[in-house]
């Protein structure tokens, strides 16, 4: 028998009911019509990168990521000085040229990428590729390998390590990539690049501040960096993520009953939860082997995935019995098609999760709600 790859050992689904599982659900029958007319629409839309656009307000050059901190605003009785903060709501005035393009990276190519995946034609592999090239090879048009100018703060921050939450967005985007049979020099540009977001990552202090982060932006850093360190091959740092999981990320983070109180006690609390908890299952479906199942591990009182989603699910299939006030704005917008149900579904051999899964909405088309949404197309999951 030919010896299992590290990168197909590491994609392993835990268990074999998990597999099992997987097959019965026919993710890609379930998903083609939907997958095929995003992809279908992607094929006529050209790259868009970061050098599309500029701010003045950056402190950074032509190919530096530039976004600005959500909830800050001009201050009433000081407009011109240093802005302030209004927990959960959003300024409307902010730059997000950059942000808006990453996003659209992160629906176009994983579209593509799923197509290719479900029909074998190459176009739709290519036109993927094209977009890869321009956000991380061309050195006309990609993107420079940090976060250094994210989430600035006029007359505070030129940028601030709560930015690399941004990046979120490019964890699909890598799924994508080793799926759709790249060229061997577009293939090692693109791992070139996340290798040295990853060395940026752990060691820049913006990025040694977000790991250490206690809420969803500790999260977020692991599941980035786990992802982004299966494409590149990095068992280190996916073994460090793994540990960083069980010692810190479950035990800081969630309590008894398997809410996050951290979350819980935010102006939108509905919403920072389910995102936290997508956040947790796309790192644990990353980095979950038949050795080492993260999705059933658990502390030795109980605390874990299986219990995270149990306690959130009645409140994604009946938002009526949400225990806390509604989010300060967005709050009609949520659930949506959450990742985390169709994992943990599969994973836990929870039908229920899946099928409501099938029922919520899977193209949202609210800035915000795609903005917290960085995993849409489960066909390149499983």
């Amino acid at each position: 028998m030919r010896r299992r790859t590290f990168l197909a050992s590491a994609l392993a689904l835990p268990a074999m009911r998990a597999s099992r599982a997987a097959a019965k659900l026919d993710l890609a029958a379930i998903e083609r019509t939907r997958v095929l007319r995003a992809a279908n629409k992607y094929l006529g839309e050209a790259p868009v990168t970061v050098t599309a656009a500029g701010s003045p307000r950056s402190a950074g050059g032509k190919h530096d990521f530039f976004s600005e901190g959500d909830y800050w605003w001009p201050d009433p009785a000081n407009p011109r000085g240093p802005y302030m903060q209004r927990d959960g709501m959003t300024n409307p005035d902010n730059f997000v040229e950059h942000r808006r393009a990453m996003i659209r990276l992160s629906l176009a190519v994983p579209a593509l990428a799923a197509a290719y995946k479900i029909t074998k034609v190459r176009k739709y592999a290519d036109h993927a590729a094209a977009h890869l090239r321009a956000w991380f090879v061309d050195e006309r048009t990609r993107m420079n390998p940090n976060l250094q100018y994210a989430q600035a703060i006029q007359g505070r921050f030129t940028g601030r390590g709560t930015g690399i939450i941004d990046t979120l967005h490019l964890v699909e985007v890598a799924r994508a990539a080793w799926q759709i049979d790249l060229q061997p020099a577009d293939l090692a540009g693109v791992k070139g690049w996340f290798a040295s977001y990853i060395d940026w990552m752990t060691t820049h202090p913006y990025g040694i501040a977000e790991r250490d982060a206690k809420n969803n932006h500790g999260t977020c850093w692991c599941t980035q960096v786990a992802a982004f360190a299966q494409l590149t091959g990095n068992r280190e740092q996916m073994e460090w993520c793994r540990n960083r999981y069980k010692t810190v990320l479950i035990p800081h983070q969630e309590a008894a009953d398997g809410s996050f109180p951290l979350e819980l006690a935010r102006t939108k609390p509905y919403g920072y939860s389910l995102f936290n908890l997508d956040a947790m299952a796309i790192l644990v479906q990353t980095l979950s082997t038949r050795e080492d199942n993260l999705w059933t591990w658990q502390l030795p009182d109980g605390r874990g995935m299986a219990r995270a989603m149990a306690w959130m699910y009645p409140f994604i299939a009946d938002k009526k019995g949400w225990p806390k006030p509604p989010d300060v704005m967005y709050d009609k917008e949520w659930p949506v098609r959450q990742p985390c149900l169709v994992f943990a579904g599969v994973a836990l051999d929870k039908p229920e999760y899946i099928a409501l899964w099938r029922k919520l909405e899977a193209d949202p088309t609210v800035e915000e709600v795609l903005r917290n949404l960085p995993v849409r197309q489960p066909v390149l999951w499983f």
